[in-house]
């Protein structure tokens, strides 16, 4: 029997050959307004027993599984007690599972206690996938994000604090041709104030269903950065980071014009020295038929 997905199934890159359990549909907050990925859901908490029917399922067709992603958008919301429930499960029906992961928010972290979040990470949560997209206040607030560099910041040291590792996505020119630099200079305050053990970098893609809300919610002209901008804005980042802790960096999302992969700040003149590259026309980008979300 076949574990009845419902649709549209998003995951992070890395969990692409991972088991994926549903434990809520859709997203809790669902108002930025660069994200089209649950437009079409509303929110909802599935059922214990329905989450436990997939899990027995998922044990049937793949007993050897280890790795498991809870989606959808932020399965961080559920009550503590639901979530314990279904790591519990997980531990139980899967003998080899060594990690779970879910989506999370700034907010969902916030609202968990120290020791809930303490619970979580012992009963087999490691990591959480956190979009920050922007350290920049200003953004943050034209992208109607529902989060400040504060709050993101308290969230990342709070799950660090936790045992709980965090990979955060920050999008390439989601401040546009006009505010590029305060994007990254506030992105860049932040990384390198609050730890972090991943760092994905996004480039911004507009679905056509969303950018009349977006262009509204920005609350001012908006010129989408062509390749060579968005990667400025790379330089950029990549230069001014000074982390608390090493950082392990790739942008190998679909939607980025140019693949990169190394640690920070170890291999940061490696970073630089590709990217210059691409920016002399010495390194190839993806094709655009080739980017997507």
């Amino acid at each position: 029997m076949t574990i009845h997905y419902h649709m549209p199934l998003y995951r992070p890159p890395s969990e692409g050959n991972n088991l994926i359990i549903q434990a809520t549909l859709g997203c809790s907050f669902n108002q930025c307004s660069f994200c089209c990925m649950y437009r079409e859901k509303t929110y909802t908490q599935r059922p214990l027993e329905a989450i436990f029917q997939d899990i027995y399922q998922a044990a049937e067709q793949w007993p050897k599984a280890h790795r498991v992603f809870l989606a959808d958008g932020d399965a961080l919301s559920l009550p503590t007690t639901s979530l314990l429930a279904i790591l519990q499960k997980l531990n139980a029906t899967l003998p080899q599972l060594t990690r779970v992961t879910c989506y999370a928010t700034p907010s969902n972290i916030l609202k968990k206690t120290a020791k809930e979040l303490k619970q979580l990470q012992q009963q087999g949560l490691k990591l959480l996938y956190l979009g920050i997209e922007s350290g920049a206040d200003l953004i943050l607030k034209k992208t109607a994000k529902g989060a400040t560099q504060k709050s993101i910041a308290e969230a990342m040291i709070k799950a660090h604090d936790a045992g709980l590792k965090v990979s955060g996505t920050v999008i390439l020119g989601l401040g546009g041709t006009t505010h590029w630099q305060e994007h990254i200079d506030g992105t860049i305050a932040l990384l390198n104030h609050a730890p972090i053990t991943y760092l994905s970098t996004l480039q911004l893609y507009l679905d056509k269903g969303v950018k009349d809300e977006f262009q509204h919610k920005f609350g001012e002209p908006f010129t989408m950065p062509n390749d060579n901008a968005i990667l400025q804005e790379q330089v950029k980042l990549i230069s001014g980071l000074n982390p608390p802790r090493p950082i392990i960096f790739r942008s190998n999302h679909a939607s980025n014009a140019l693949d990169l992969a190394g640690t920070l700040p170890k291999e940061q003149n490696k970073l630089l020295r590709q990217l210059h590259e691409a920016l002399d026309g010495q390194r190839q980008l993806r094709p655009k038929y080739l980017r997507g979300l």
